[in-house]
């Protein structure tokens, strides 16, 4: 013979505690957020982090200028080996012709494996200091998954953080409940006095 045992926190019985009512609805509560909150949490840190990062990909395009540089100095490939082939990027000496100030000449970094004569896009800065170039679409968008899916990993770790902390509160009331009843039924059960 089987008994239903489904839900039985939830119906009126004389073995109930309240800390059966206070779990389940914990993991109630629980299961909303991490169906529910956690996703949404994600969405809206991907939402601004996919903003700000476009708002500073625009910052930089507009601060920043791409120059088509010829390599004159220095030498990649040389370095490439020492790192185990990886593609890094190696400062060499660049030379471009400027309209306003002719020829002009500047370190800047290249991918391993340019070599000298190569021409390469190098951007630089308004006081002509060589910088990186401006995130990509490619850049943005891993930004925004890796912030989104951080936070909604994050919150979900903070859900479940909160639903250990709170059913091992629980489990402590319910077992000085225990405690407290079984000094009051004791004494009947073992005859002993209190």
């Amino acid at each position: 013979m089987r008994t239903r045992v489904r839900g039985w926190r939830w119906r009126r019985n004389p073995l109930r505690r309240r800390s059966d009512v206070v779990e389940a609805w914990t993991v109630l509560v629980v299961a909303v957020l991490l169906v529910v909150g956690a996703p949404l949490a994600g969405l809206g840190t991907a939402w601004w982090a996919y903003q700000d990062a476009r708002a500073t990909a625009a910052e930089q395009r507009a601060e920043r200028h791409r120059v088509r540089a010829e390599v004159v100095g220095g030498d990649p490939r040389s370095t490439s080996a020492a790192h185990g082939g990886r593609a890094y990027a190696y400062r060499v000496t660049v030379r471009w012709t400027d309209p306003e100030d002719g020829v002009r000449t500047a370190v800047a970094r290249v991918p391993a494996g340019t070599e000298e004569g190569d021409r390469v896009d190098v951007w630089f800065d308004a006081r002509g200091r060589a910088v990186p170039a401006p995130p990509d679409s490619g850049v943005i968008w891993q930004h925004t998954l890796a912030l989104g899916f951080c936070a909604a990993g994050g919150t979900a770790g903070a859900v479940l953080l909160g639903h250990t902390l709170v059913r091992r509160a629980a489990v402590l009331r319910r077992l000085d409940e225990w405690e407290r009843e079984w000094a009051r039924t004791e004494p009947e059960w073992t005859r002993r006095r209190a």
